[in-house]
């Protein structure tokens, strides 16, 4: 992200084609300024941003700041579930099952023998902070291991190893706050051309995955996953929305493997088809999104920020 703001009519990925804005900063403005002087009044905002300061609460903490109601989670919620390694340590922590993982950062001394000794091969080597599978690998040996943590440096200062995990790749998608509710889960079936759902495979081949919708999977363990996707959701302070992944192995073990606080939200997209599954067609998917941003947000100004001391 480059920071600069623009008006289109139409989603395009030309979007600097746009009128060029400035964001007024003053906290009752609530306003986009273009080069005309022209403000344009924001009444909500709907971030569709994907990784660093898109969904890793920086956005969002601007937004708070101006008090400018926002869909999905907060600074907070939206900082820890970008940082795999954190979350994965909360997760840890709140007793939700998570993959063996190792932390290490790159100005810290860490020791390759000791991780792959703790974490077998193969592994998966992560940035910490990135999403659409950016820098991520899967050692199958031991001699490349070293290689992928520098590539993987190239992307964040702190990088989180994983045991490799065999397993069918679920999604489940969550809506609400006080009372949060889990679709049915989905799953997405890799094609054997890719080792995992890398960023080619989401983004450039149209035929790299298959969604199937619901996962074909027995009623108990599915119940079983909405559950465990809802406490993770709750952990990680989550709001308005989210897009729980995990595994699912042969043996009926769930695993977490991260959540998406803004998913993918195109009509082909896993968390809206998920919704439509359930009878929730994607326009009522959105003002329902929005109508919970506006309810946190009506909470939230209701809270005392200003505290002045007695004392003179």
């Amino acid at each position: 992200m480059e920071g600069n703001w623009f008006l289109t009519d139409t989603v395009s990925r030309e979007i600097s084609e746009g009128l060029a804005l400035k964001l007024n900063l003053n906290i009752e403005a609530k306003e986009l300024i273009d080069a005309s002087g022209i403000s344009h009044a924001i009444d909500i905002a709907f971030p569709v941003l994907h990784g660093t300061d898109g969904e890793d609460g920086s956005v969002q903490g601007l937004l708070k700041v101006l008090n400018i109601p926002c869909v999905g989670s907060d600074v907070l919620g939206s900082a820890i579930s970008m940082n795999k390694l954190v979350s994965k340590q909360l997760l840890k922590h709140a007793g939700i099952p998570v993959g063996n993982f190792i932390g290490i950062y790159k100005d810290r001394h860490y020791d390759v023998n000791k991780i792959i000794t703790d974490l077998g091969i193969p592994l998966v080597v992560k940035p910490s902070s990135l999403g659409s599978s950016v820098g991520v690998g899967i050692a199958k040996r031991a001699d490349q291991v070293e290689s992928m943590i520098q590539d993987a440096f190239q992307y964040d200062y702190s990088i989180i190893l994983e045991e490799y995990i065999q397993g069918r790749e679920i999604e489940c998608a969550i809506i609400g706050n006080e009372n949060p509710q889990a679709s049915l889960p989905g799953e997405i079936v890799v094609s054997e051309k890719y080792e995992f759902y890398s960023y080619d495979a989401k983004y450039v081949d149209p035929f790299a995955a298959r969604l199937d919708i619901p996962a074909k999977m027995k009623p108990e363990i599915q119940k079983k996953i909405q559950q465990t996707c809802l406490e993770a959701y709750r952990t990680l302070n989550c709001c308005d929305y989210a897009r729980v992944d995990l595994f699912l192995t042969k043996k009926g073990e769930i695993f977490i493997n991260e959540i998406n606080t803004i998913p993918g939200f195109t009509n082909s997209s896993m968390f809206p088809k998920m919704w439509e599954h359930m009878g929730i067609p994607y326009s009522e998917i959105i003002t329902k999104l929005i109508e919970l941003a506006m309810g946190r947000q009506k909470k939230g100004n209701e809270l005392n920020r200003i505290y002045n001391s007695n004392l003179e």
